[in-house]
Parts: structure tokens; sequence; C-alpha cells
């Protein structure tokens, strides 16, 4: 399995280095279909192959954000981005540095037709929740700017779909996801992984 990483430079001068691995698992029955800003993420099925439109993202959104990607190719890659400050960045410089790492996943690999993220509810802390509700606000302004439809999904309902149960650990989700193939770093990468397959299990939600 190939790992390369990359190393980029944000418009704050700081540099981030993101590792992306490339799986080899491909999805077939890949169409695709005009997407509108109205358009609901879990209504983008194709009419003809009922598959989803591709490339499509997930995302566990935190200042270690999950993040897994189905390419035009079919190919799926994955990895960790971290947006956590430094130690003179002012409070809004972890969703700058957010906002410039979608535009240039979306520049390399896009343009993305679809997002997912993880829907959390309840935090184990206050800290942790600001970040979250900060990245989602940012995320989906983002994609509202640029018309790309995005849903957010329960944490219970991606567990569920990867383990069985909705109430599954950390190390539970890891080990199912490597038992479908893939090799993630941690549980964020597990979450994001878990999550895409979802999407592309389910054709983007329930019927």
């Amino acid at each position: 399995m190939s790992m390369k990483s990359e190393t980029a430079t944000d418009v704050t001068g700081h540099t981030h280095i993101t590792v992306t691995r490339a799986h080899t698992r491909v999805r077939n029955g890949v169409t695709k279909q005009p997407v509108t800003p109205v358009t609901p993420a879990g209504d983008l099925r194709s009419r003809a192959e009922d598959a989803l439109p591709h490339p499509v993202l997930a995302l566990d959104l935190g200042t270690a954000t999950g993040w897994a990607l189905r390419g035009a190719d079919g190919l799926i890659v994955s990895g960790t981005a971290c947006f956590r400050p430094r130690r003179f960045d002012g409070g809004g410089m972890r969703y700058l540095r957010f906002t410039n790492w979608m535009t240039e996943l979306d520049r390399l690999s896009g343009p993305i037709s679809a997002i997912w993220f993880e829907e959390v509810r309840r935090h184990a802390g206050t800290d942790a929740s600001h970040v979250y509700g900060g990245l989602m606000a940012t995320l989906t302004a983002w994609a509202e700017l640029r018309g790309i439809p995005y849903e957010g999904v329960p944490v219970g309902t991606i567990k569920r779909f990867a383990t069985g149960k909705g109430n599954a650990n950390k190390a539970a989700m890891i080990e199912a996801i490597r038992q479908r193939g893939f090799s993630p770093e941690d549980d964020n990468e597990a979450d994001a992984l878990a999550l895409l397959l979802w999407a592309l299990d389910t054709k983007g939600g329930p019927q």
C-alpha cells in the first residue's frame, strides 16, 4: 500500500503535513450527476445506476479531522489533518486553515460533488464542542458558497454500520475498518472511512 506526505504552506505562513494513503478498493457503478446548492447530499443518487456521483468526501470534524475521499477514478484515499492552533494564533486561525485545506483538497482531487460529516450532538468537554461547532459552520458555509450538497450523519448510525453496535468504542471502529481492507492510523481516520463506506453502500442514506 503506497503512502505519501505532502507539505503545504497556507496564507498564514504556517506549514502543515498531511499523510495520504491510497487504498486499492474501487467502487463500481460510478455515474456523474448535476449538483445544485439546494440538494441534500442524501438525495444524490443516480436514477440510472443507483450510485453516488464522485468525488465524494467524508469528514470526522475536530482538531484532528479524519477524512476519506472517493475520487473520480474510484480510488479511496484517507488521512488525518491537524488544525491545532499555534502558540500565538488568534481564535480564528484554526478555521482559516481548515478553509484553505478544504479548498486545496477540492482543487487537487475535485471538484467535490457531495460531503458527509459526522454529526456529533454531545461532547465530553466545552472546548471540543466549540471547536466542532466552528468547524461545522466553516464547512457548511464553504459548501454553500460552492453549491456542494452536504449532510450530517449521526455517530450511532456510523458505528452501527461499521460494527453492528451503535455505541462501539474507538478500538472497535479501527478494527472494523481494518477488516474491510483499510489501514487507518487512528480513530479519526477510521470514523471518516466508516462514514464514506456508509454513504457508498447506502447510496447516500436510507431510501
